[in-house]
């Protein structure tokens, strides 16, 4: 092979390259070439992930760069602007130095010469230009350009300048030809040069996609990058579809005149050797006091900390065999042995520093809690033999890899600590992480349909069919979702939409900043990684979190958790109302009180418990100590859910519980004999298979990463043992084949899905923490709580609910008592000045620091004239009167609105006048005669409640003395499904609660309304309907807005029947189906409002749509969760009901309408759950009733049930049992059938014989 591909753009340019590294790899290695290069513009994103791969697939890596050189200084902002901005230069590393160096150009580029693009100089590459080969590049190189403007002289006066600086024979003329005129007049002289100068040639094919056929999704993301359309005409293009990895012939058969330059390629790959080292620790060091080094330093503090924390070390360390001084010592040993003792007292300094300035730091978070050392130096803060956490699952003497200790900082105080850790290392030398986002695969639909100029409508339709799955593709999505698999297959449309949407999927789009990681790095960190510039001008990586792992260097996370500033707040709320210190550390943890509290459901506010779901899975679960908190934390997830009956019913019951073999009991005990943690199941493999704890954790890691081959080999191992590598297996401890075979079988299913005991500790501990506060102290928690969120006003206006039905009374906010956040006030909670809209801080320090000076405001005149010199503008005055802080200086609303700007005028006419050296009647009366000249308060009484609520919404964003709804609150709850709090995009988990395209029923008063015309010139409204929680947008169109026009008045309240519209980072929208009035559902008393399209009936709204556990009438109410049931989903428990004697076979249905149920009228059921039956205490509903395993069973196959019963129309309602929970529900009235035998057949037909069953009136 005597050519190699030295110009090459990958997908990390972004949005400009569309060569997949790995593609990119196997296709040079299906062509038969043995080198390959990587030339990003301007950056080094990708250069280790091609290193790799290259590396892996036999094919030498050739790293380089497409670099910017700025015309004179990097330093120079403007020149001439346009193209002459800058020139291309290609830049490889022919060793190890020259890789070196071009890391430092690379970042030099963004952290000194950034202007449109990173930039660099001569100066930065004669600097740095030992061990480099350069190419002049493409039409864009400096010497190419001089030769489009005919400009030679300067053309040869610049290839002497570079080759100067590179040296002789490591700079090279670059020939390229795309079909582009002008490259064949810049060969012609390109050729010239180099004979006349002896500057060798090279060819070269500036790839920007792999394979030919890539030419039209590439051109797609050009459009994606310049915000274009296919269609527009003047956009940027690569024309000719000539930019992909082409082979030797192809290449050879473009420069028949120049061979030498197609051959030079390989002659410089065969020069270019770099050698990139992974997993050599480069850790900072920590400077200790005189007299130590690291190792006894370390040893000192553990010293110290053993003493503090157990008194007594020679006490047994659990079930280890050891004394805790042993585990300590035999902790130290191995992090000596790993070299990570400066990593723990890094650790240990800056954690130090955060709690000895009043930082609160959190217990600890993820396997670190499972290590006594970090107990000892109080990282963490979780007693890791007490909970019987394991210092292999956090490192693992047999299982090399950086230790990672992420930990959580209060939000306010995060930063702080961060700036301590950048000048105790040095600025150069801590910086933040890149991330990136990617072409996703809804996110990529949208997008390429935009730039096809597709429908959003059709755009929309085809993205929603893809599964809302952490890491779906199109594949996959295909795969499992038939409806988006037909359309593919018979709309040609969509065919080609969904086609380029592969080839572009999965590129990155733009980079991001980590928001916690920072890497920590020895020297210089330039000296070890490419830098590049955030969006807010911060100093980043070019490197991901994992690839700088790899590489070794330090990287430590520095979260920020709200709920800490929550627990310090009420800490010191209660303080100060009562004089107590409490040590939120050292409160009883299996308080039964509070776990009493927890088991209510009434969770709002405490952290992990707070989603519909979770409040729901505390009521079953009932804990009774941390360990419950523990398991229901770990057990709450997608796939460990199934075992939550299991679990609650050996909590519950002793006999429920039992054990493959004795020796798992001691494993599984604390969890009712089922496997809830990644520890458990190491410990099974120590305890039972005979494995040292770190290859136990090799195998809990080849379990959760699914790896084949390595389960398979270990099962054997774990069965029937292996002498040679010293696992003496189940069997040789008289453990059968066929029950290690179960339990090993047992442990492979749940592996995948088991949680980190020692993460789920830490939070546990938290969650207490709160749950501690918020039942001992409520007042003082939830005024911390809402200070918390005080930036949220959808989140604050749902805690204040949740304080006034807990009874706590909420005051407005005070300018004589009031404070930057909320206040407590003799057992009341006075609202934050802050909260209050155009208000800032500094205003309110100084109000503080004049009450401190001088005492409380007496009236508004002595308010204004106090504060009149600290930049108190009349909108402060006017938002402070507002929303009533100025209500305790005697006087109404209204009365200080019509004076204030009076009042504020004359001062500062007094001002002036005293400024003028004039003396006024007022300077020379005495104190009892001034009173004569305040300005007195006109007799205008008060405003109406609606205005005073309206100016409340105005200047706090929420309504605070009251709401226009709460009249209307029982009416309101009775009918809807969800609240609109159910539509806000939720920060942690990146979605909404409320299911896309489920159909719900809202209610509230329209807020806001926007008329908009079609295309058609048909009006339709956009709706801002608000509850007493927040706000949602309903979209109705102009069919439904013709047919309810009338109702659509602003301020006007409203029921809306519709679909979800949920798109991904967006909050969620109701598309509008139907619309009834407050009034008319009012008079309906109870009765179902909503009209069915389908065949006439009348519904409530399906009160389950959604997802399991959310999106239920009085579980978004602090105070009222799950009213009037019992179960999870809607579902109410009904033992024995499946096996009831009423129940029928369908063997013995009758047909007909009626069948399954004598006489009910539709009419007669309630507002949205099914027939009286279903709303009669201990009486079973009749109809047809289709079992299900669980809830999330009947969830994915919900869509699939009610089109198969869309057909069928009856008096008979369709029961749905959950055969864990044994819970029913009944699906609303306008769902009911008419069961005869030809539905039964249909229905078993899907969902198995056995799961449908009759039951009769009685």
């Amino acid at each position: 092979m005597a050519f190699a591909h030295l110009h090459v753009h990958t997908e990390y340019s972004l949005l400009d390259g569309a060569n997949k590294i790995k593609e990119y790899v196997s296709r040079v290695k299906e062509l038969g070439m043995d080198s390959a290069a990587i030339t990003d513009h301007g950056v080094m994103y990708g250069a280790i992930d091609f290193y790799r791969a290259a590396k892996e697939a036999g094919i030498k890596p050739i790293l380089g760069c497409e670099v910017y050189v700025a015309p004179n200084s990097r330093f120079d902002k403007e020149l001439n602007g346009g193209e002459d901005r800058y020139y291309h230069l290609v830049l490889l590393a022919e060793n190890n130095t020259g890789y070196d160096n071009l890391v430092k150009i690379v970042s030099k580029g963004f952290t000194e010469g950034y202007y449109y693009k990173p930039r660099v100089d001569m100066e930065v590459l004669n600097h740095y230009h030992e061990g480099i080969i350069a190419l002049s590049a493409c039409l864009a190189g400096e010497v190419q350009r001089y030769i489009v403007k005919g400009l030679t002289d300067e053309a040869r006066k610049t290839a002497r300048k570079y080759e100067a600086c590179f040296g002789k024979g490591n700079f090279f003329l670059e020939l390229q030809d795309h079909g582009i005129p002008q490259q064949r007049l810049v060969n012609t002289e390109l050729i010239r040069m180099s004979r006349e100068l002896d500057i060798p040639l090279v060819a070269t094919n500036d790839v920007h996609y792999t394979y030919a056929e890539d030419v039209e999704p590439h051109d797609i993301l050009l459009c994606l990058q310049t915000g274009k359309k296919l269609a527009d005409e003047d956009r940027m293009r690569y024309e000719g579809g000539q930019y992909f990895v082409k082979s030797e012939e192809e290449m050879k058969g473009l420069f028949p005149y120049a061979w030498e330059a197609v051959e030079n390629t390989q002659a410089i790959a065969d020069r270019c050797n770099v050698e990139i080292t992974f997993g050599e620790t480069k850790l900072p060091h920590y400077e200790v006091p005189e007299g130590y080094d690291s190792w006894t330093y370390l040893n000192k503090l553990c010293a110290d900390g053993l003493a503090e924390r157990y008194g007594d070390g020679n006490q047994p360390a659990g079930n280890t065999g050891q004394t805790l001084r042993e585990r300590l010592e035999y902790e130290l040993d191995v992090i000596r042995t790993m070299g990570y003792v400066d990593y723990f007292l890094i650790v240990w300094d800056f954690i130090n520093y955060a709690k000895s300035n009043g930082i609160p730091v959190g217990p600890g978070r993820g396997s670190a809690a499972g290590s006594i050392v970090s107990y000892c130096l109080k990282i963490t803060d979780i007693d890791p033999i007490r909970y019987d956490l394991l210092f292999e699952r956090f490192l693992n003497p047999e299982r090399v890899s950086m230790p990672d200790i992420d930990v959580d900082f209060c939000p306010n105080g995060r930063q702080t600590v961060i700036d301590y850790v950048s000048q105790k290392y040095g600025a150069e030398k801590v910086v933040q992480i890149v991330t990136f986002g990617t072409l996703a695969a809804k996110g990529v639909i949208r997008d390429v349909a935009r730039v096809m100029d597709l429908p959003y409508a059709l755009a929309d339709s085809i993205a929603k069919m893809v599964p809302n799955e952490l890491n779906i593709t199109l594949d996959l999505a295909i795969e499992k979702n038939p409806e988006l698999r037909r359309t593919y297959q018979e709309d040609e449309q969509v065919h080609t939409l969904i086609d380029m949407c592969k080839r572009l999927e999965g590129l990155p789009r733009h980079t991001g900043m980590h928001a916690a990681g920072v890497v920590i790095c020895p020297e210089a960190a330039d000296e070890f990684v490419p830098l590049s510039r955030g969006s807010d001008g911060s100093i980043t990586t070019q490197f991901t979190m994992t690839t700088l792992e790899e590489l070794g260097l330090l990287k430590m996370d520095f979260l920020g958790l709200r709920n800490l500033t929550v627990i310090r707040d009420a800490v010191d709320f209660i303080r100060q109302s009562t004089g107590k210190q409490i040590d939120i550390a050292a409160i009883d943890y299996n308080d039964p009180q509070v776990l009493a509290s927890i088991g209510t459901g009434k969770t709002d506010g405490i952290f992990q418990l707070e989603s519909a779901g979770m409040k729901n899975f505390m009521k079953e679960l009932r804990p009774q100590s941390l360990e419950d908190i523990i398991a229901g934390i770990s057990l709450y997830r997608p796939g460990p859910m199934d075992f939550i009956p299991k679990y609650i019913r050996g909590k519950n019951s002793n006999e429920a519980v039992s054990y493959a073999c004795p020796q798992l009991e001691p494993i599984l005990r604390p969890t009712y004999g089922c496997i809830v943690y990644q520890e458990q199941v190491m410990q099974i493999v120590r305890s039972l298979g005979g494995y040292t704890m770190g290859r136990s954790d090799l195998v809990r890691r080849a379990m959760s990463k699914k790896k084949q081959s390595v389960m398979e080999k270990e099962r054997a191992n774990f069965v029937y043992g292996n002498q040679e590598e010293g696992v003496p297996g189940c069997v040789s401890k008289g453990i059968s084949e066929k029950v290690a075979v179960g339990i090993y079988d047992e442990m492979m299913d749940f592996a995948k899905y088991a949680f980190n005991k020692s993460h789920a500790a830490c939070y546990a501990v938290v969650t207490i923490q709160t749950a501690w506060l918020k039942y001992y102290y409520p007042v003082e928690f939830m005024a911390a709580l809402m200070t918390s969120v005080i930036d949220n006003p959808k989140k604050l206006s749902e805690y204040i609910l949740t304080s006034r039905n807990m009874g706590i009374e909420l005051l407005p906010p005070d300018i004589n008592e009031g404070q930057s956040g909320f206040a407590v006030c003799d057992g009341k909670i006075r609202y934050a000045l802050t909260a209050i809209k155009s208000i800032g801080k500094p205003v309110i320090d100084s109000i503080e620091e004049e009450r401190r000076l001088r005492g409380y405001f007496t009236n508004l005149n002595d308010f204004i004239t106090r504060m009149a010199d600290r930049e108190m503008n009349k909108r402060s005055i006017e938002n402070f009167i507002k929303a009533g802080a100025m209500d305790s200086l005697g006087g109404t609303r209204k009365q200080f609105m019509s004076v204030y700007i009076q009042i504020l005028d004359h001062i500062i006419k007094d001002r002036k006048s005293n400024l003028a050296g004039q003396i006024s009647l007022f300077d020379i009366a005495d104190d009892s005669q001034k009173e004569e000249f305040d300005i007195r308060m006109p007799e205008v009484g008060e405003y109406t409640k609606e205005m005073l609520l309206a100016f409340e919404k105005e200047v706090l964003g929420i309504y605070l003395s009251g709401h226009p709804l709460e009249e209307y609150q029982e009416l309101w709850q009775s009918y809807i499904t969800n609240t609109t709090n159910d539509f806000v995009l939720d920060e942690e988990t990146g979605a909404v609660r409320a299911a896309d395209q489920s159909i719900v029923v809202v209610g509230g008063m329209i807020a806001d309304k926007t008329i908009k015309y079609t295309k058609k010139n048909q009006v339709m409204s956009f709706l801002n309907l608000e509850d007493l929680v927040g706000n949602v947008e309903i979209m109705v169109f102009p069919r439904d807005y013709e047919k309810y026009g009338s109702l659509l008045n602003e301020e006007a309240k409203i029921f809306v029947r519709g679909r979800v519209s949920a798109e991904e980072d967006k909050d969620g929208k109701v598309i509008c189906e139907q619309i009834v009035s407050f009034e008319e559902a009012a008079q309906a008393q109870g009765a179902p409002i909503f009209r069915s399209g389908r065949r006439g009936g009348f519904g409530g709204g399906e009160r389950f749509a959604g997802r399991e556990g959310e999106g239920r009438t009085g579980e978004r109410f602090a105070g009222r969760e799950g009213e009037g049931r019992t179960g999870q989903s809607g579902f109410r428990r009904a033992e024995g009901a499946w096996s009831g004697k009423e129940m029928q076979n369908p063997a013995g249905a009758e047909g007909g309408s009626g069948g399954a149920r004598s006489g009910r009228g539709a009419g007669k059921s309630s507002p949205g759950a099914g027939g009286q039956d279903a709303q009669t205490p201990g009486r079973l509903p009749s109809g047809i009733w289709i079992q299900f395993p669980d809830a999330e069973s009947y969830a994915a196959r919900e869509k699939e049930l009610l089109e198969s019963i869309a057909d069928s129309d009856g008096n008979d309602d369709v029961v749905i049992f959950l055969r864990d929970t044994k819970g029913i529900k009944v699906l609303p009235p306008n769902r009911r059938v008419n069961g005869d035998e030809t539905l039964v057949r249909k229905l078993e037909e899907l969902f198995g014989q056995g799961n449908v069953k009759i039951k009769n009136s009685r």
